[in-house]
């Protein structure tokens, strides 16, 4: 979790109060935060030749990202206590309604193709607050932003800028300016050898350092405003006697851009001569259909269960006191006059980490309070501890597999793309498409696997050293998109097996498979009895001869089930001797026999 420091007795000013160590702590366990650092128990470093005065070392949940400043946890506990209502943000064009543009150009689609803007105007700074300005901007370029990869801020002095301006990706020898703290203009390609030495920008360069176009901001009279994500102009810098504050965010991730920029403008608009107001800037962005007004301060609706709230809780508070609760969280509610369960809410552009229900019902409890929740549930029919159905039948193939010999292995359940699908010869199907990561570190990690057999045979590749046969398996997940889910993707539970050795094991794991249906009473049946639903009153099973490139030829069977005389036969899995091709990628120089079947049709 990030940890945020802040003067001691300016924070406690802004409380309104002084705290002790204690009270503070207490304050910080209501409100779910953790204080981790009183400075003034300890030795301070020396500032000038003055010691550092006393912080707070405050840690924050990494998903709130409204309080990775003194302004933004200041705020929120001022709320929290009732001192203060939650500000409502408002945008406030100039007074000839002209607003500031910025045009986008089609190049930028090249390299960061998204961008935002706002203008915080006659804002007061004191060294405090820009010190705190710049240092959110750090804290959000190293979490939101992924180091800057994701999103970059620029923050400029608009008096010595005039627009409108353009967002432009150009080749860096056609980029002059000069940054930051500097006096000496360079093209862009000298500023990346440049800033090879700088501790600080180094770390940024290889973003967009081998893009044949960098992107670049200009105003009115080609005056360079920034290069993101970089560096800004030294022109356009602001310092403590900036008084309009012109703010630009490129990204590669359209949500975050804006996130990123309501975030600034929410936490620094209260130092505006007309406090928690914003300028609106027009993007003009045609090529892509992006043009608009930014930022977009409207809160999002949405609604919430009284009953659900109280339920988990444990509570049986009214709609009422609960939308009081919620306000001390932020937020803004009343009880629905079209249904006497839901509590109308609007969350506020402060409070991105809100994305269901539950988190609702998780800031009512805060606000109820920890230690006030009741200890035990009142109702004989609340929560057991229970093993879901699906669990335990996975526990007994577990057990079964187990005592037949099967050793358990559990690979991880990332995957590159070519290991789920390539090098079992095999491409994605669209009633079964992987969830695919957004941002892979590695590609190793790229989807979520549809498969367990992969896994199955880099266990095994990683393990050639030990003696053959080896049999192993694995009862666990697989994940599939799903549009129609609220998640928009869905679990599945998989048994696999893999038999590697000098032989080729297919009896082997066709007699798993066979000890795996007798334990699940599934009768073996034939074909013709199983589609026609003869032969078993219950549960049966058959096997198919089927081409699959996953397989020799010849050497594979389907696994098809019957749950019962009026229901439909389906298919379920396969088994069967892995293809040369497979073998070879995998890196396995002996035959290897694989089974995978879905086991949750047997709930």
């Amino acid at each position: 979790m990030p940890t945020i420091g802040v003067n001691k007795a300016d924070f406690y000013k802004a409380l309104g109060k002084e705290y002790t160590k204690e009270e503070f702590e207490e304050l910080c366990f209501d409100f779910g935060i953790e204080l981790d650092e009183d400075t003034s128990e300890s030795k301070r470093p020396m500032v000038d030749g003055v010691e550092e005065a006393p912080q707070l070392k405050i840690e924050i949940p990494a998903n709130r990202y409204d309080m990775l400043c003194f302004e933004g946890i200041a705020m929120n506990l001022n709320i929290f206590l009732g001192r203060q209502p939650m500000p409502n943000y408002t945008l406030k064009p100039p007074s000839d309604g002209q607003l500031q543009t910025v045009t986008v150009s089609k190049e930028t689609e090249q390299i960061r193709k998204y961008f935002s803007c706002a203008i915080l105007r006659n804002v007061k700074f004191t060294k405090e607050r820009y010190e705190s300005f710049i240092a959110l901007q750090d804290k959000l370029h190293a979490n939101l932003a992924r180091n800057r990869t994701l999103v970059a801020i620029g923050t400029h002095d608009l008096d010595t800028i005039e627009g409108p301006f353009t967002y432009e990706a150009l080749p860096p020898e056609q980029i002059e300016f000069a940054p930051l703290n500097s006096t000496k203009v360079m093209n862009a390609k000298q500023m990346m050898e440049h800033f090879e030495k700088d501790k600080h920008l180094s770390r940024y360069l290889h973003i967009i350092r081998d893009s044949p176009v960098y992107p670049i901001i200009y105003d009115k009279n080609r005056t360079v405003l920034s290069m993101p994500p970089i560096i800004n102009s030294n022109h356009s810098k602001i310092t403590l006697e900036t008084r309009n504050v012109f703010i630009d965010i490129t990204a590669t991730d359209k949500t975050k851009l804006e996130l990123t920029n309501h975030i600034i403008v929410t936490m620094f608009s209260q130092y505006c001569e007309e406090p928690f107001t914003v300028e609106p800037v027009k993007i003009v962005s045609e090529h892509n259909g992006e043009t608009r007004e930014t930022p977009d301060l409207t809160p999002r609706h949405t609604q919430a269960s009284a009953s659900f709230i109280n339920s988990v809780c444990g509570l049986s508070e009214s709609r009422e006191k609960l939308c009081k609760s919620l306000e001390r969280m932020c937020y803004k509610a009343k009880p629905s006059t079209t249904d006497e369960d839901k509590l109308e809410v609007d969350i506020p552009v402060t409070r991105a980490d809100v994305l269901h229900e539950a988190d609702i019902m998780e800031d009512a409890a805060v606000a109820y309070g920890f230690n006030s929740i009741p200890r035990k549930f009142t109702s004989s029919t609340s929560f057991t501890a229970a093993s879901l159905p699906i669990n335990k039948l996975a526990d007994i193939i577990r057990l079964e597999s187990a005592m037949a010999g099967w050793a358990e292995v559990m690979p991880l359940i990332l995957c590159s793309h070519d290991e789920n699908y390539g090098w079992l010869n095999q491409a994605p199907k669209d009633d079964a498409k992987p969830v695919v990561l957004q941002n892979p570190k590695t590609a190793e990690y790229q989807i979520v696997r549809t498969s367990l057999i992969p896994g199955l045979l880099k266990t095994v590749r990683e393990n050639k050293r030990h003696a053959v046969p080896m049999k192993i398996f694995e009862v666990s997940d697989v994940c599939y998109q799903d549009p129609s889910k609220e998640r928009k993707s869905r679990n599945e539970r998989h048994f696999a097996a893999c038999w590697y050795g000098k032989s080729s094991g297919f009896e082997q794991v066709h007699g798993l498979l066979d000890r795996v249906m007798m334990m699940l009473k599934a009768a073996f049946v034939t074909k013709e009895q199983g589609i026609e639903g003869k032969g078993t009153e219950g549960l049966g099973y058959w096997i198919e001869e089927v081409e699959d490139p996953t397989y020799l030829p010849g050497h594979a069977a389907a696994i098809y089930v019957r749950l019962a005389a009026d229901s439909k036969a389906q298919r379920i899995g396969i088994f069967g001797i892995l293809h040369p091709t497979v073998l070879k990628k995998f890196e396995l120089p002996f035959p290897t026999s694989t089974l995978e079947l879905n086991v949750e049709v047997f709930i």
